[in-house]
């Protein structure tokens, strides 16, 4: 590593589907910008956001109510105003107005841009699954539509890569002018179904990068539980 480069810490203050009666995890507008706090307080200038219910015992499930990622990106912002915000947008299915009316309404200054499909498989110590499985569906047309929403509305697109191909995949959505400016990509590792946390792939995966394309890792998870 160039010691002369500035290295960016990201921090996902809160997981995409983490029961919060099972986890200390952050929910609410004041938690979720308290959490932010202590992230830049302990050195990360990206704080990547997904938005949970705040309707009792819903704590658990993603929401794109306006009021309630308003509500929650407002107190980020107002409490931590140096932080850059990412906006998830993941989700299943064709349908994104949900994600796309967050990204219109709110303008985060970045938000994810899952960039290719993926089986989201998990499976239990005894051979059963963990959940049905799930096909964590990024087709082309999807994340293009994703991308011209981000484009006008000048948010930048951190390309989430969960294998070898999706990450050699943005260098053709760039050639295809599907975005404009240098490309951000997240070498997402850790899901049972894609990459695994191995740091023997980065240099792999850095040589399938588009040119002047920045990177960084994201590790899920803290370890494997035992299920």
């Amino acid at each position: 590593m160039n010691l002369n480069k500035k290295v960016v810490v990201t921090c996902a203050i809160t997981g995409l589907l983490t029961d919060p009666k099972k986890f200390n995890v952050p929910v609410t507008p004041r938690e979720m910008a308290t959490a932010t706090q202590q992230a830049f307080d302990a050195g990360a200038t990206i704080v990547h956001t997904h938005f949970r219910s705040q309707q009792p015992g819903l704590g658990a499930w993603p929401t794109w109510d306006l009021k309630e990622v308003g509500d929650i990106l407002g107190a980020i912002r107002n409490q931590v105003p140096e932080m850059i915000i990412n906006m998830s947008t993941g989700l299943v299915g064709n349908d994104i107005s949900g994600p796309a009316a967050c990204l219109e309404a709110f303008k985060p200054d970045m938000a994810a841009c899952n960039a290719g499909s993926l089986n989201y498989l998990k499976i239990r110590q005894d051979g059963v699954w963990a959940w049905p499985p799930i096909l964590f569906d990024n087709p082309v047309e999807k994340v293009k539509r994703f991308l011209d929403v981000m484009m006008a509305n000048n948010v930048i697109p951190e390309f989430e890569c969960f294998d070898t191909g999706i990450v050699r995949s943005v260098a053709m959505y760039q050639a295809n002018g599907m975005f404009q400016g240098d490309a951000h990509l997240s070498f997402v590792m850790g899901v049972d179904s894609g990459m695994p946390a191995n740091p023997a792939l980065i240099p792999i995966l850095k040589e399938e990068l588009p040119p002047n394309a920045h990177w960084q890792v994201i590790a899920t998870g803290p370890g494997r539980e035992k299920i």
